[in-house]
């Protein structure tokens, strides 16, 4: 990272530049797309992304530039900026071609710092998109991020991330959810039934079950426990089904805390 940062401050020493993180697994494209997700709408217009999470650094896997709620995304066309692609539904996709805007010679095994980094710099400095390569109307996706309703009114969903406190995150949304979810309804994971509801981790509920739901800082359901992994409780895992239905014999705190 320290040598990405050297070659965009080489193009613009004026360059702001801020780490997201730097907990990815190695060669985890599901979690950086995530962390991007969960992070981009928190910076300003204009802001440049720049993603090095690319194990297929070196292959014919293209380099791209997205343009997309009006901010800019720089990195490997490996699905890592669909995500975001998909929930704002309009976008325009760059393919880098115009090795001007290159750091010569380009290591086979680091476009970080010889593409990515300064083509992100020379945006910084005005450079329009068209300048840097073709558009085209084709990337790498990930799986959507949209549950699919089941059987029943059930919801048929995933878990699309699983953090280091082991909160299992949902792609469920409010949106998914209805008014009275919390009090009717149970997320079923391994033929595992989770009833309650919490408005804040720490919030003592009735029953106190030992995993719960909460909707979390990014817009998604989650599933935890208190001081414990929620994902080694359950024995779940990235990617794992899980099921919202309907469970009418079922009370429990609301969303108004009534």
């Amino acid at each position: 990272m320290g040598t990405m940062k050297g070659a965009i401050l080489s193009v613009n020493p004026a360059a702001c530049i801020v780490d997201i993180t730097h907990q990815i697994p190695p060669q985890d494209i599901h979690a950086a797309a995530f962390n991007l997700l969960a992070s981009y709408q928190s910076f300003p217009e204009g802001t440049i992304h720049v993603a090095v999470v690319d194990p297929g650094v070196g292959s014919k896997r293209r380099p791209l530039l997205i343009e997309c709620a009006g901010q800019f995304f720089v990195g490997p066309d490996n699905g890592i900026f669909s995500w975001i692609c998909e929930r704002e539904n309009k976008y325009r996709t760059i393919h880098l071609n115009n090795e001007k805007f290159f750091r010569h010679p380009v290591s086979a095994t680091f476009h970080g710092r010889d593409i990515f980094a300064p083509v992100a710099a020379a945006i910084s400095l005005g450079s329009a998109p068209a300048e840097l390569g073709e558009l085209v109307n084709d990337m790498i996706r990930l799986e959507s991020l949209m549950p699919k309703k089941g059987e029943a009114g059930a919801v048929e969903a995933s878990i699309i991330h699983i953090d280091r406190f082991g909160n299992c995150i949902t792609n469920l949304t409010p949106g998914d959810l209805s008014d009275d979810f919390a009090r009717n309804t149970m997320l079923t994971v391994n033929d595992r039934q989770i009833r309650s509801f919490r408005r804040f981790f720490a919030e003592q509920t009735t029953p106190a079950d030992e995993v719960f739901l909460v909707l979390g800082s990014a817009g998604f359901l989650e599933i935890a426990a208190e001081n414990s992994s929620a994902a080694g409780i359950l024995n779940a895992v990235r990617g794992q089904r899980i099921t919202l239905t309907k469970n009418a014999s079922y009370s429990a705190r609301g969303l108004d805390g009534s």
